[in-house]
């Protein structure tokens, strides 16, 4: 099967053919950096990520272009009521949002180009688009034309009767049902920051931005553009038009939407209290992969309603992944390997490329690979060394989708549990059984299961005693 996925453009599943063989350009719109980013964010950003990955893991070079809107109508208001440089703003939220990127293990994008540093290239194409007849200066401020572009409305659905020709809006954001002329430089208002440009002082309106800073980096068409679903319209909407209006040629060639994410079946909200940062799930002491994995987990085009009890599920689905490598890697077979080992990873890959392709099919994925552990399990006692090493590369490759597992830092996690049982043994000794518990259960909880047996002590996984007992 050939990789295919909905197409908001045309509102459709499409089989992918990218521009040039095995390149992918990809393109996701990135922070509007006035505040920190809640977990409904990262949850279109976690997507890409995963689309991203897959992408690699197909065998596609993918050049992932991210832009950092750090000029925009809330950034100016909250700029000017506090009486600081939008730098000011920005530069902390910027800060937190590749922090954040980090600890979820959001792959990074090979560029992530900011709207102030591209205002030469936003005037360019303002410029291109006047020349064009697209576009017409008013008041100090430029805008496009929507009747002048044909197919205005076919990404968002808009129907000719919901646009209202030559009426211009100054406002990043609108109304899908009050469709007007959206600008494109806005003329400088008092005590705003501004630009010089050849309409007066000013700065760029938000849709233009994402238009040039794509076209520099990615050139005038390019194969993927992702976003969540609220910037269908008005952003992609005017981004197609500006873009399409200026080189004559398609924007982009597909384009993938993320659903939402809800809390508790509610809108995710600040008087409802239920909009969680990173920070505040942290704080609550939940481990930053288990938040990825929920995250992930369900399929793009649905909501994802979050919940804590989905977090503890998560959380036990990234243990019996960690159970099955932790056991794996604490087997001790044999030289050779066997042909039912070989073919279940055979079959495995296969069946989990197949859900993949099929439009991202995360869900159906995880399935697979969950029947992949169970399978390998019940053979574990037949497995070979190679049987072994293919069996935890094969996983290594999974992983490098998902990115849910990381890897210990530093020596084997063997070699540390040694240590840890060397201590406890001099702890117990010098009856000090208060250090001897706290590391039986620090070990606990990392799920490793001390005995102490006449022979010494030996260590288990918790819940994985296939991979027998160790010294």
């Amino acid at each position: 099967m050939s990789l295919k996925f909905y197409n908001t453009l045309g509102n459709r599943v499409q089989d992918f053919k990218e521009i040039n063989k095995g390149k992918v350009g990809f393109y996701m719109c990135g922070p509007t950096v006035y505040n920190f980013a809640h977990i409904g964010n990262f949850r279109s950003n976690i997507f890409q990520d995963l689309v991203k990955r897959y992408l690699i893991y197909s065998g596609y070079d993918v050049y992932h272009v991210m832009n950092i809107t750090d000029v925009e109508d809330k950034i100016i208001k909250k700029a000017v009521s506090d009486g600081i440089s939008i730098n000011e703003v920005t530069a902390p939220f910027i800060e937190s949002f590749m922090a954040d990127r980090d600890t979820l293990n959001i792959s990074p994008a090979d560029v992530y180009p900011r709207a102030t540093e591209h205002i030469d290239e936003m005037l360019a194409l303002v410029e291109k688009l006047e020349s064009n007849g697209f576009a017409y200066p008013k008041g100090g401020s430029v805008y496009f034309d929507i009747s002048k572009f044909e197919n205005y409305g076919r990404l968002a659905n808009i129907t000719k009767d919901k646009l209202k020709f030559g009426v211009s809006v100054d406002s990043d954001e609108y109304d899908k049902e009050d469709v007007q002329d959206f600008v494109l430089w806005k003329g400088k208002k008092e005590g705003e920051p501004s630009w010089e440009s050849k309409y007066g002082p000013g700065r760029p309106g938000w849709h233009i931005e994402c238009s040039a800073m794509s076209n520099k980096y990615l050139g005038e068409t390019f194969d993927i553009h992702m976003g969540g679903v609220d910037l269908i319209f008005p952003h992609h909407e005017n981004e197609i038009a500006q873009s399409e209006c200026a080189t004559g040629k398609p924007f982009v060639n597909y384009w993938i939407h993320c659903q939402h994410l809800v809390v508790d079946n509610k809108k995710m909200s600040k008087s409802l209290g239920n909009q969680y940062t990173l920070r505040d799930l942290l704080e609550k002491g939940y481990d930053p992969m288990t938040i990825r994995y929920l995250l992930l987990s369900t399929h793009y085009r649905k909501l994802l309603n979050f919940t804590f009890e989905g977090l503890d599920s998560a959380a036990q689905s990234l243990k019996r992944i960690k159970d099955f490598i932790f056991s794996m890697e604490n087997l001790d077979p044999a030289e050779g390997e066997t042909e039912a080992a070989s073919k279940l990873i055979e079959d495995n890959e296969k069946a989990f490329r197949e859900q993949m392709d099929n439009d991202f099919n995360i869900s159906g994925a995880l399935g697979v690979f969950f029947d992949f552990i169970h399978q390998a399990n019940l053979l574990q006692s037949e497995l070979k060394k190679k049987d072994r090493e293919n069996v935890l590369a094969y996983v290594d490759g999974i992983n490098s989708v998902l990115g849910v597992i990381e890897k210990e830092e530093g020596g084997s996690l063997e070699q540390e549990i040694l240590e840890k049982i060397e201590l406890r043994v001099k702890a117990r000794k010098d009856k000090d059984f208060q250090l001897a518990d706290s590391i039986r259960d620090e070990l606990k909880a990392r799920g490793i299961e001390l005995i102490d047996t006449p022979d010494g002590t030996k260590w288990k996984p918790c819940g994985a005693g296939a991979a027998g007992e160790r010294f």
